[in-house]
């Protein structure tokens, strides 16, 4: 994962009783207007999500999972494997009550990770409107199928907000994760907010390809945690466990590669702008479909990541690499609505405008791959959309 730069999109954002696979209720909710400091003449207002574009009201909850079979690979004096998980999920609307984007002490330390000094007070950010609800109550309508969402190496699951509420509100069940230890600040229970300790690792040795390998892991014991005989979400009837994707951005985008690798019932990815670091086998993925969505500057062929290459030609079954003009690496994540508060210059591509494009062209993807819905959008080029290019090198 790239540091944030005041020359790219907002930086991603780099993101409790402890029982293993336990549901909690998220944080109480939040203004959307940060409270004053004193001898501030105002409140800063918070920034706004676009609302989810389908039929449906999206609920929320956040479950805590121990994974005892394994120590953590960062720290394993810490013990065994945590992740921390928000479900998104097809609701009815006026049920639960308003979620919060993040905890302050997440933003404060994404804020000084970044040297960010410009950036708007932690309360500000934290306090970013969303749409989903805490605790709603699940629509009928049978079995819906299952994204997991992987956000980038040291940010934390909640840059994926904006993409995790669209797609609930299209019918799926989204699951965001958090991977201990690999961000500037992810909040877990009994009062932890825990931090990079990767980082340190990874500078050392520049072997992302192990960070990959410990995320598949991790996505594998999340689908038995939500699909086997004893679910930890109360919810999980909702699943269809024939119907599972994964999406992720950057570093999560590799590891869709490598949970496909490594677990047959993901039957779908995509890499939003990540380096691959060898996370597509030389073998393929048994001919299971993968979408490839990155900016154009970096992720065009023969562009400055040889891996995108080398991972098209390894894919064996339905594929697409488009790459989007004006974006920058996190175009696909919140960060641009994010921008101003962090003290960083607007985006050439328009924050509405990256969100409409990351939201189309992945739910469309999900849509024809595990629902069987074919989506002409992404057949070729479109008028509508000219910023998106269909690479076939």
């Amino acid at each position: 994962m790239k540091r944030l730069h005041r020359t790219a999109t907002a930086a991603a954002l780099a993101l409790p009783v402890v029982a293993t696979g336990t549901a909690s209720a998220l944080p109480a909710p939040v203004s959307v207007t940060a409270p004053a400091t004193p001898g501030s003449p105002a409140r800063a207002e918070a920034p706004q999500l676009p609302r989810p574009t389908g039929p449906y009201a999206v609920g929320r909850h956040t479950l805590h999972l121990t994974d005892h079979s394994r120590p953590d690979p960062w720290v394993p004096l810490a013990g065994a494997r945590e992740l921390m998980v928000t479900m998104y999920y097809p609701a009815h609307g006026g049920t639960g009550r308003p979620a919060r984007y993040a905890t302050t002490e997440e933003i404060r330390l994404l804020i000084e990770s970044q040297n960010l000094e410009d950036a708007a007070p932690p309360e500000t950010v934290s306090a970013t409107g969303v749409h989903s609800r805490v605790n709603a109550r699940p629509a009928e309508g049978g079995l819906h199928p299952l994204v997991v969402l992987s956000p980038g190496f040291t940010v934390a699951r909640y840059t994926l907000t904006s993409l995790a509420e669209d797609l609930a509100s299209r019918g799926y069940v989204v699951a965001t994760v958090d991977h201990a230890y690999e961000s500037a600040g992810a909040a877990f229970p009994g009062g932890r907010t825990l931090t990079c300790a990767a980082c340190d690792k990874l500078t050392e040795t520049k072997d992302y390809g192990v960070a990959t390998t410990v995320r598949a892991q991790d996505v594998s014991f999340l689908l038995d945690r939500l699909t086997g005989t004893r679910p930890a979400w109360r919810h999980a009837h909702l699943i269809d466990k024939k119907r599972i994707g994964m999406a992720g951005h950057s570093l999560g985008g590799a590891s869709a590669g490598s949970a496909m690798a490594g677990d047959s019932r993901v039957r779908a990815g995509v890499n939003m702008d990540g380096s691959f670091h060898g996370s597509v086998p030389d073998q393929g993925l048994d001919g299971r479909p993968f979408l490839m969505l990155g900016s154009e500057a970096t992720h065009r062929p023969g562009g400055g990541d040889e891996s995108w290459d080398a991972a098209w030609d390894r894919l064996d079954g339905w594929k697409r690499w488009l790459t989007v003009a004006g974006a920058d690496h996190f175009t696909f994540t919140d960060a641009p609505f994010l921008a101003g508060k962090l003290g960083l210059p607007v985006p050439e591509l328009p924050a509405t405008r990256s969100a409409d494009l990351t939201r189309g062209y992945v739910s469309a993807f999900f849509d024809q791959h595990l629902r069987g819905i074919p989506r002409p959008l992404l057949d070729g080029p479109t008028a509508a959309n000219p910023e998106v290019r269909f690479n076939n090198p």
